[in-house]
Protein backbone atom coordinates (compact mmCIF):
# COMPACT_ATOMS: atom_id res chain seq x y z
CA UNK A 1 0.00 0.00 0.00
CA UNK A 2 1.39 3.78 -0.74
CA UNK A 3 1.12 6.13 1.46
CA UNK A 4 -1.73 8.06 0.61
CA UNK A 5 -3.77 4.65 0.54
CA UNK A 6 -2.51 4.06 4.27
CA UNK A 7 -3.57 7.97 4.87
CA UNK A 8 -7.26 7.45 3.96
CA UNK A 9 -7.35 3.75 5.65
CA UNK A 10 -6.42 5.78 8.84
CA UNK A 11 -8.73 8.75 8.32
CA UNK A 12 -11.80 6.15 7.57
CA UNK A 13 -10.84 4.29 10.10
CA UNK A 14 -11.09 7.35 12.33
CA UNK A 15 -14.43 8.38 10.72
CA UNK A 16 -15.49 4.99 11.56
CA UNK A 17 -14.51 5.31 15.42
CA UNK A 18 -15.75 8.73 15.72
CA UNK A 19 -19.43 7.82 14.54
CA UNK A 20 -18.88 4.42 16.34
CA UNK A 21 -18.46 6.41 19.64
CA UNK A 22 -21.54 9.31 18.91
CA UNK A 23 -23.87 6.79 17.84
CA UNK A 24 -24.24 5.11 21.24
CA UNK A 25 -23.25 8.38 22.92
CA UNK A 26 -26.46 10.09 21.67
CA UNK A 27 -28.69 6.89 21.94
CA UNK A 28 -27.14 7.12 25.62
CA UNK A 29 -28.67 10.79 26.13
CA UNK A 30 -31.78 10.10 24.69
CA UNK A 31 -32.18 6.85 27.08
CA UNK A 32 -31.08 9.29 30.19
CA UNK A 33 -27.90 7.24 30.78
CA UNK A 34 -25.61 10.05 29.94
CA UNK A 35 -25.86 13.50 31.03
CA UNK A 36 -23.34 15.34 28.90
CA UNK A 37 -22.29 19.28 30.27
CA UNK A 38 -23.92 21.26 26.92
CA UNK A 39 -21.27 24.37 27.48
CA UNK A 40 -18.64 21.65 27.03
CA UNK A 41 -20.13 20.04 24.11
CA UNK A 42 -20.75 23.47 22.09
CA UNK A 43 -17.73 24.75 22.94
CA UNK A 44 -15.74 21.62 21.36
CA UNK A 45 -18.64 21.32 18.84
CA UNK A 46 -17.27 25.21 18.02
CA UNK A 47 -13.43 24.66 18.01
CA UNK A 48 -13.29 21.22 16.50
CA UNK A 49 -15.39 22.59 13.26
CA UNK A 50 -13.12 25.52 13.49
CA UNK A 51 -10.12 23.66 13.74
CA UNK A 52 -10.85 21.41 10.47
CA UNK A 53 -11.21 24.80 8.62
CA UNK A 54 -7.72 25.98 9.60
CA UNK A 55 -6.66 22.35 8.99
CA UNK A 56 -8.02 22.49 5.85
CA UNK A 57 -6.44 25.15 4.89
CA UNK A 58 -3.03 23.86 5.98
CA UNK A 59 -2.75 20.94 3.87
CA UNK A 60 -4.24 18.12 6.46
CA UNK A 61 -6.39 16.91 3.81
CA UNK A 62 -7.93 13.45 4.14
CA UNK A 63 -6.37 14.11 7.64
CA UNK A 64 -9.14 16.58 8.71
CA UNK A 65 -12.04 15.17 7.84
CA UNK A 66 -12.49 12.99 10.94
CA UNK A 67 -12.20 16.36 12.85
CA UNK A 68 -15.03 17.78 10.74
CA UNK A 69 -17.20 14.81 10.75
CA UNK A 70 -16.44 15.34 14.82
CA UNK A 71 -16.80 18.97 14.82
CA UNK A 72 -20.19 18.33 13.30
CA UNK A 73 -21.68 15.26 15.68
CA UNK A 74 -20.23 17.33 18.86
CA UNK A 75 -22.55 20.40 18.32
CA UNK A 76 -24.97 18.04 17.83
CA UNK A 77 -24.46 16.77 21.20
CA UNK A 78 -24.57 19.79 22.64
CA UNK A 79 -27.92 20.40 21.08
CA UNK A 80 -29.38 17.00 22.59
CA UNK A 81 -27.38 17.91 25.75
CA UNK A 82 -29.87 21.21 26.25
CA UNK A 83 -33.20 19.02 24.49
CA UNK A 84 -32.93 16.66 27.33
CA UNK A 85 -32.05 18.95 30.03
CA UNK A 86 -28.62 17.20 30.54
CA UNK A 87 -26.70 19.66 32.80
CA UNK A 88 -27.28 22.46 31.31
CA UNK A 89 -25.57 25.00 34.03
CA UNK A 90 -23.31 27.45 32.90
CA UNK A 91 -21.36 28.96 35.04
CA UNK A 92 -19.39 32.30 34.69
CA UNK A 93 -16.13 30.11 33.50
CA UNK A 94 -18.35 28.47 30.94
CA UNK A 95 -19.15 31.71 29.55
CA UNK A 96 -15.26 32.22 29.74
CA UNK A 97 -14.25 29.36 27.71
CA UNK A 98 -16.62 30.01 24.77
CA UNK A 99 -15.59 33.18 24.40
CA UNK A 100 -12.03 32.56 24.41
CA UNK A 101 -13.15 29.81 21.55
CA UNK A 102 -14.93 32.64 19.81
CA UNK A 103 -12.15 34.70 19.58
CA UNK A 104 -9.69 33.11 17.62
CA UNK A 105 -11.71 34.17 14.94
CA UNK A 106 -11.10 37.60 15.07
CA UNK A 107 -7.27 36.81 15.44
CA UNK A 108 -7.40 34.42 12.24
CA UNK A 109 -8.78 37.19 10.24
CA UNK A 110 -6.23 40.43 11.60
CA UNK A 111 -3.31 37.46 11.35
CA UNK A 112 -4.10 35.73 8.45
CA UNK A 113 -2.54 32.09 9.36
CA UNK A 114 -4.52 29.56 10.73
CA UNK A 115 -1.97 28.44 13.08
CA UNK A 116 -2.99 31.70 15.99
CA UNK A 117 -6.48 30.29 15.64
CA UNK A 118 -5.57 26.65 16.18
CA UNK A 119 -3.64 27.42 18.95
CA UNK A 120 -6.40 29.66 20.40
CA UNK A 121 -8.83 26.74 19.29
CA UNK A 122 -7.29 23.83 20.86
CA UNK A 123 -6.35 25.79 24.56
CA UNK A 124 -10.32 27.22 24.29
CA UNK A 125 -11.09 22.84 23.60
CA UNK A 126 -8.94 21.85 26.68
CA UNK A 127 -10.59 24.24 28.85
CA UNK A 128 -13.67 23.04 27.53
CA UNK A 129 -12.82 19.58 29.52
CA UNK A 130 -13.07 21.37 32.18
CA UNK A 131 -17.11 21.74 33.45
CA UNK A 132 -16.73 18.09 32.46
CA UNK A 133 -13.93 16.80 34.46
CA UNK A 134 -15.84 18.82 37.33
CA UNK A 135 -18.87 16.45 36.61
CA UNK A 136 -16.78 13.22 36.51
CA UNK A 137 -15.03 14.16 39.62
CA UNK A 138 -18.46 14.44 41.32
CA UNK A 139 -20.33 12.43 39.48
CA UNK A 140 -18.18 9.39 37.34
CA UNK A 141 -21.10 7.46 35.93
CA UNK A 142 -22.73 10.71 33.93
CA UNK A 143 -20.37 10.11 30.94
CA UNK A 144 -19.11 6.90 29.37
CA UNK A 145 -15.53 5.77 29.31
CA UNK A 146 -16.33 3.94 26.04
CA UNK A 147 -16.40 7.40 24.15
CA UNK A 148 -13.88 8.89 25.30
CA UNK A 149 -11.31 5.49 24.37
CA UNK A 150 -12.92 6.41 21.21
CA UNK A 151 -12.05 9.78 21.13
CA UNK A 152 -8.58 9.18 21.91
CA UNK A 153 -7.57 6.43 19.60
CA UNK A 154 -9.80 8.70 17.14
CA UNK A 155 -7.10 11.38 17.20
CA UNK A 156 -4.27 8.76 17.24
CA UNK A 157 -5.66 7.79 14.13
CA UNK A 158 -6.08 11.79 12.72
CA UNK A 159 -2.42 12.06 13.76
CA UNK A 160 -1.28 9.17 10.62
CA UNK A 161 -3.68 10.25 8.03
CA UNK A 162 -2.06 14.02 8.05
CA UNK A 163 -1.13 14.42 4.17
CA UNK A 164 0.32 18.01 6.11
CA UNK A 165 2.50 17.61 9.14
CA UNK A 166 2.73 20.91 10.92
CA UNK A 167 1.60 22.94 14.41
CA UNK A 168 -1.61 24.02 12.81
CA UNK A 169 -2.64 20.29 12.07
CA UNK A 170 -1.17 18.10 14.44
CA UNK A 171 -1.50 20.20 17.71
CA UNK A 172 -5.52 20.07 17.87
CA UNK A 173 -5.35 15.61 17.80
CA UNK A 174 -2.45 15.45 19.76
CA UNK A 175 -3.73 17.40 22.62
CA UNK A 176 -7.71 16.21 22.34
CA UNK A 177 -6.27 12.55 22.27
CA UNK A 178 -4.10 13.72 25.28
CA UNK A 179 -6.76 15.18 27.12
CA UNK A 180 -9.50 12.48 26.43
CA UNK A 181 -6.61 9.64 27.62
CA UNK A 182 -6.67 11.89 30.71
CA UNK A 183 -10.47 11.55 31.14
CA UNK A 184 -10.80 7.83 30.87
CA UNK A 185 -7.96 7.94 33.29
CA UNK A 186 -9.83 9.99 35.83
CA UNK A 187 -13.27 8.32 35.07
CA UNK A 188 -11.58 5.26 36.21
CA UNK A 189 -10.24 6.73 38.83
CA UNK A 190 -13.55 7.76 40.32
CA UNK A 191 -15.53 5.29 39.90
CA UNK A 192 -12.97 2.87 41.38
CA UNK A 193 -12.59 5.07 44.63
CA UNK A 194 -16.13 5.27 44.82
CA UNK A 195 -17.32 1.91 44.47
CA UNK A 196 -14.78 0.74 46.59
CA UNK A 197 -16.45 3.37 49.80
Amino acid sequence: MSTSDWRLLFSGLSILLTVGGFVPYVLGIIKGRVRPHMVSWLIWGTTTFLVFIAQLQDGAGIGAWPIGVSGLATLSVALLAYRYRADITVTRTDRLFLLLALSSLPVWYLTDNPLWAVVILTGADLLGFGPTYRQVWHRPWSESMVFFLLLGMRNVLVLLALEHYSVTTALFPAAIGLASFTLLGLLTLRRRTLAAT
